[in-house]
C-alpha cells in the first residue's frame, strides 16, 4: 500500500469514527441508518460505564444526567489510549465547569474522617 493510499484510508477512518462516536456524517457507501444505530448504541455503553463509575455524579444530575451527558459525548469523544476512570472524570470536570453541578469541597489532610 503506497503513502496515498494509507493516508485515504486513515481519512476515510477517521470520517467512520466521528459518524460513530461524535457528530460526523456518515461516510459515502456507509447505511446512514445502520450508523445511527450503533453510535446509538456505544453512547448507551459509554453512558452506563460512567454512570457506573461515578454514580455519585449520575446521582446529583439525575434526569439530567442522560441528556447532559450525551451532549459531553458527542462534543468529546473518547480519545484513544484513554481510561474510562479519565472519562468520567473529564465528564465531572465538564458537568462542574458548565454549572450543572457544585465544585468538589476539597478535603484537607489534617481533617480527620468522621
Amino acid at each position: 500500500m503506497t503513502q496515498p493510499q494509507r493516508e485515504k484510508l486513515a481519512a476515510q477512518q477517521g470520517e467512520l469514527l466521528r459518524a460513530l462516536l461524535g457528530d460526523g456524517e456518515p461516510p459515502p457507501g456507509f447505511d446512514p441508518e445502520r450508523l445511527r444505530v450503533e453510535a446509538r448504541a456505544l453512547l448507551n455503553k459509554r453512558r452506563g460505564i460512567v454512570a457506573a463509575l461515578r454514580p455519585d455524579v449520575a446521582d446529583a444530575l439525575g434526569e439530567r444526567f442522560r441528556p447532559l451527558f450525551d451532549t459531553y459525548a458527542r462534543a468529546h469523544p473518547r480519545e484513544a489510549g484513554t481510561r474510562f476512570r479519565e472519562d468520567a472524570a473529564a465528564f465531572a470536570a465538564w458537568a462542574v465547569a458548565q454549572g450543572e453541578l457544585p465544585a468538589p469541597r476539597k478535603k484537607r489532610w489534617w481533617r480527620r474522617a468522621t
